[in-house]
């Protein structure tokens, strides 16, 4: 974080509230298909000048949201630092020059390159904010009542993460010189869930095995041949984070026993209303919209998770994880149980596209996890 001077400071502080007054706009998602079909110069060049205008509305909210947390939430260290990101990238923007020519959107583009690169760590900082504030407390037991304002603002702010990276992304990813057929950005117009299933689940699975030593099987079943519009990237990480944790539940409950560990089960089923894909242990499922969905169901056989738990998978101030990773570098990569942020924020990038997740447990049994997701490009409603 850049250090200002006391004036500057308080500048910069009413410039941050001046534009985050202002009224965001939204983008649809067919837009984006029909943009980035045709990156022209002149059309890359439109993008920027719309990313130097658009970016530090949304970035300024953020902030101002950021200091205005309940239960002092904004004054852990954690949080501050946090914020201090979002600062900087405003600044960044705001100082950057109008973008004129193909030199300017070049040098723009860069730009919100490192900006995303500077936010890659907000959830597990946020993450860790929450769990300062959690100790503080002196934990969840001893929770005030109203401490739902803080879940609520983690989802609203989270959506809007989602959607910031996605508009920066996509810019920056129409700048791809060979891109794959069939991609626009990010968004790929022909996308198997089959083989995002099978690559997320060798991730999970050898992230199972390090961890554990061994890993339960996991079998997929569905049309190898179905593809649908989507994002790739948000497809694996909800599929990621579900098939992990379901490894997780599965081995857990199998590692000390002479039986066999059952296999994980992902089904993924294409109908008229909806695509779904079956998750052992969770569930997306799409509301009922105009356009076309897919499910995607994860079943496993990992004991489910006690009614009194239910309620609590979807929020921000709980985990099963005994020893969650600090961002010291004592704890390098992705672990089979961190914050426990990956199921709600899975079911926020579900949402985002107009999709959900549900999750139905059998305690003493398993969890099914259901994920419908639409059909991009078919609907007109703007992105967060």
């Amino acid at each position: 974080m850049m250090a200002y001077s006391e004036p500057a400071a308080r500048a910069v502080a009413e410039e941050v509230a001046r534009w985050g007054g202002m009224r965001q706009t939204g983008v649809t998602l067919r837009y984006m298909m029909e943009f980035g079909a045709r990156p022209t110069e002149r059309n890359l060049l439109r993008s920027a000048q719309f990313l130097r205008k658009e970016l530090p509305i949304r970035i300024a909210r953020r902030a101002l949201d950021l200091d205005s947390l309940p239960f002092g939430l904004s004054t852990k260290p954690a949080i501050l630092k946090v914020r201090d990101w979002y600062l900087d990238s405003f600044r960044d923007i705001r100082c950057f020059p109008e973008v004129r020519n193909r030199d300017d959107e070049l040098a723009f583009t860069e730009m919100i390159k490192m900006i995303r690169v500077r936010h890659n760590n907000v959830v597990p900082t946020m993450a860790l904010g929450v769990r300062q504030l959690k100790k503080d407390l002196g934990g969840t037991k001893a929770f005030p009542p109203g401490i739902d304002e803080i879940h609520q603002f983690l989802d609203r702010f989270y959506m809007s993460r989602i959607g910031i990276r996605m508009l920066i992304g996509q810019h920056v990813a129409l700048h791809e010189p060979d891109p794959e057929p069939g991609v626009i950005g990010l968004i790929s117009k022909r996308l198997s869930p089959m083989l995002v299933a099978q690559h997320a689940t060798e991730d999970a699975r050898a992230i199972c095995m390090r961890e554990y030593g061994s890993a339960p099987d996991v079998n997929i079943y569905g049309d190898p041949d179905f593809t649908f519009p989507y994002v790739k990237l948000h497809l694996h990480l909800m599929m990621f984070e579900l098939v992990k944790n379901s490894l997780r539940a599965v081995q857990e409950r199998y590692m000390n026993s002479d039986k066999h560990a059952p296999p994980v089960r992902i089904i993924v089923a294409d109908g008229a209303e909806d695509v779904t894909i079956k998750l052992p242990n969770y569930v997306f499922v799409g509301t009922p919209i105009s356009v076309r969905t897919f499910l995607v169901q994860i079943s496993d056989e990992g004991g489910g998770i006690p009614r009194s738990g239910l309620s609590r998978i979807f929020t921000y101030l709980y985990s099963t994880a005994e020893n969650p990773p600090d961002l010291d570098g004592r704890n390098e990569g992705v672990t089979m149980a961190g914050y426990g942020y990956g199921i709600p924020i899975s079911r926020l990038y579900a949402r985002y596209f107009g999709g959900d997740l549900q999750i139905i447990s059998m305690e003493g049994y398993g969890t099914d996890a259901y994920l419908h997701l639409s059909r991009l490009g078919d609907s007109e409603e703007p992105l967060h």
